[in-house]
C-alpha cells in the first residue's frame, strides 16, 4: 500500500457538487485533492445542460425574474412529502449565498435559463428560476484543465474529444476546475476509491483507492467528502434495492457510479435512505443497448405494449419516467414503450434525445420501425390498440383538448411545442410514412445514498454522526426525496450541500 502526502480535505468524485466543495475548501486555505475514478472530470454533470436550481440569487434578480427564497420555500412546501425541514431550510438559505460566493470569483459567470419548473404548485416561477454558467472557450482554459473536462455525451460515447465551446454542464465543470487548480488544488484521476481510513476514535481521516499502479492511501486530516455519484451502473444494487430501469439505460458515463464509495461508508457505519429512488427519464433505446435522455416531445404518442397511451407525453421527464416505471397488470407493459410519430420532421425524432443517433442505424437494428400505414406499424409490433389510439389522439389535436391526459394544459407541455393547431402541444400522427421508436426507462442517476444532516455530515446507523465524513451529490440521499422540483435540482442540491460541508469542516472545534 502506497501512501501519498496527506491533504486537509479529500473530495471523492468530480461532478458539480464535488468540485464546488473542492473549490471552496481550497479557496479557504485547506489543502484539497479531488480523487476521480476515471480519466475525465465531470461525470454526469458534464453531460447535463448545466441548469442549477439555486433559488433567490442575484442572477434571477438581474434578469427581473420574480424568484425569491420565500417563493421557493412555498413551492417545496407544496411538493415534498415528509422532508427534513432543517435540511430544506439550509438549502434555501445557502443557495443565494453560494451563487454570490461563486460570482465574486472572475472564473464564474451565471445567467438565467428559461425552462419551466416541473409542478404547477404555489411558489412556482413562470418559465422557471434555474440558472446556468455562461459558455467558455476551450482556449480560455489551461491545457491541462481543458484536457480533464469530459466531452458531451454524444462525443464521449463515440470516443471523440470535446468541442471548442464548452456550454452547460461542461462549462460548469471547466470553470470549477479552472478556479480549483488556479488556487493550488490537486486532481488525481484514475483513482477508484473503495475504502475509508479511520483513526482509533472512528473518525474518518482518509481514503483508500485502487490505481493501475496498485493500491494507495490518501490522507484527509480535516475531512473526506464523498460526492462520486450514485450506483446506477451497479446492476446487483439496482436489483437489491428495487431501482427501476437498467444500468445499460442510465446516462452516467461508462465506468462510473458503481457505488464503491457508498459501500465504503456503509462499512464504517453510515446510514442510508431512498435507495430505491432515481432521477428518471424516458430513454430512447439505441442499437448498442444504451438509453438516451429524451424530452421535449413535439408530436406523436407514446404507447405501451398493447398500443395504448398511459400518460401525458409532455410531462417533465422525471414525472413521465415514473409513469413508465409503474407496474401494470396484464400484458400492457410500459418498458419498453413505443414512441409513434409521422414523417412531418423528415424522419427525424420529433423530440430532443441526447444523443439521438442515426435514424438509418436505428431502422437497421430494429430500435425504430418504419411503415407506410399505422395499421402496418401496429401489425408489425403487435400493438393491438394502436389504430384506435392514434385516431382518438388525432381527434384531440383537432379540438385542442386532450381528454385523456391533459397534454398542453401546463406551461411545461408547451415549452418545446410548435404545433399550429388550437393546442400547440397536440400534433397528430397523420403523414406517411410512420415510425415507432423503442423507449426504455433511463435515469440521470440514482438519488438514494448516505444519510446526511443539514451540514452534509454523514449519519451513523442508529444515530449520531460519523466524524470527518461528509457526502453530497447522488452519493447522498436527496433532500427532495422522490421529487424533482425543476431543472437543475440535482446540481443545485449537490453544490449547496458541498458548500455546507466545507463550512462545517472549516468550523473550529
Amino acid at each position: 500500500m502506497t501512501e501519498t502526502p496527506a491533504f486537509d480535505v479529500v473530495v471523492v468524485g468530480s461532478g458539480g457538487g464535488a468540485l464546488t466543495a473542492a473549490y471552496l475548501a481550497q479557496k479557504n486555505g485547506l489543502r484539497t485533492v479531488v480523487v476521480e475514478k476515471t480519466g475525465y472530470c465531470g461525470g454526469t454533470s458534464a453531460y447535463s445542460g448545466g441548469a442549477c436550481w439555486l433559488p433567490g440569487s442575484d442572477v434571477q434578480q438581474r434578469a427581473s425574474i420574480p424568484d425569491s427564497t420565500e417563493s421557493a420555500r412555498a413551492y417545496l412546501g407544496a411538493l415534498l412529502v415528509d422532508p427534513d425541514p432543517v435540511k430544506v431550510e439550509a438549502f434555501l438559505t445557502e443557495a443565494p449565498r453560494l451563487v454570490a460566493t461563486l460570482e465574486a470569483d472572475d472564473a464564474f459567470v451565471f445567467e438565467w435559463l428559461p425552462f419551466p419548473e416541473y409542478y404547477d404548485a404555489p411558489g412556482r416561477v413562470s418559465w422557471g428560476r434555474s440558472i446556468q454558467p455562461s459558455n467558455i472557450k476551450r482556449g480560455e482554459l489551461p491545457d491541462d484543465v481543458a484536457a480533464l473536462v469530459r466531452p458531451p455525451v454524444e462525443l464521449d460515447r463515440a470516443g471523440l474529444p470535446g468541442r471548442n465551446t464548452l456550454s452547460g454542464g461542461q462549462s460548469l465543470i471547466a470553470r470549477l476546475l479552472l478556479a480549483f487548480t488556479r488556487d493550488g488544488g490537486t486532481v488525481l484521476t484514475g483513482h477508484a476509491v473503495d475504502g475509508l481510513i479511520t483513526d482509533g476514535s472512528g473518525r474518518v481521516i482518509g481514503v483508500e483507492a485502487a490505481t493501475t499502479d496498485g493500491r494507495v492511501q490518501i490522507g484527509g486530516t480535516r475531512g473526506v467528502v464523498i460526492a462520486s455519484g450514485g450506483f446506477e451502473h451497479n446492476p446487483a444494487w439496482r436489483e437489491q434495492y428495487g431501482v427501476p430501469g437498467d444500468s445499460a439505460w442510465s446516462m452516467a458515463p461508462e465506468g462510473t457510479n458503481t457505488g464503491e464509495p457508498i459501500a465504503a461508508a456503509i462499512a464504517v457505519g453510515a446510514d442510508t435512505a431512498l435507495l430505491d429512488q432515481g432521477w428518471f427519464c424516458p430513454g430512447l433505446e439505441h442499437p448498442d443497448g444504451h438509453g438516451s435522455f429524451t424530452l421535449g416531445f413535439r408530436s406523436g404518442v407514446i404507447v405501451n405494449s398493447s398500443g395504448n397511451r398511459y400518460a401525458n407525453e409532455c410531462l417533465p421527464y422525471d414525472r413521465f419516467g415514473r409513469e413508465m416505471a409503474k407496474v401494470t397488470s396484464g400484458p400492457a407493459n410500459r418498458i419498453p414503450s413505443w414512441f409513434v410519430f409521422d414523417s412531418r420532421e423528415g424522419g427525424r425524432l420529433p423530440a430532443i434525445a441526447m444523443p439521438e443517433g442515426d435514424p438509418a442505424d436505428h431502422l437497421a437494428a430494429g430500435t425504430w420501425v418504419q411503415a407506410d400505414t399505422v395499421d402496418e406499424l401496429a401489425t408489425t409490433l403487435g400493438l393491438t390498440d394502436l389504430i384506435a389510439t392514434v385516431e382518438r389522439f388525432n381527434g384531440f389535436c383537432e379540438t385542442g383538448v386532450d381528454e385523456d391526459f391533459g397534454r398542453g394544459d401546463d406551461e411545461y407541455d408547451t415549452f418545446f411545442a410548435g404545433g399550429d393547431g388550437p393546442n400547440k402541444a397536440l400534433v397528430g400522427v397523420a403523414l406517411a410514412p410512420f415510425f415507432a421508436a423503442r423507449f426504455v426507462l433511463s435515469d440521470l442517476g440514482t438519488k438514494g445514498g448516505l444519510v446526511t444532516d443539514a451540514a452534509g455530515r454523514v449519519q451513523r446507523t442508529g444515530g449520531g454522526t460519523l466524524a470527518g465524513l461528509y457526502a453530497t451529490s447522488n452519493s447522498a440521499a436527496s433532500a427532495f426525496g422522490a421529487f424533482y422540483p425543476g431543472p437543475g435540482a440535482p446540481l443545485g442540491t449537490a453544490m449547496v450541500f458541498g458548500s455546507l460541508a466545507v463550512q462545517d469542516i472549516l468550523t473550529p472545534r
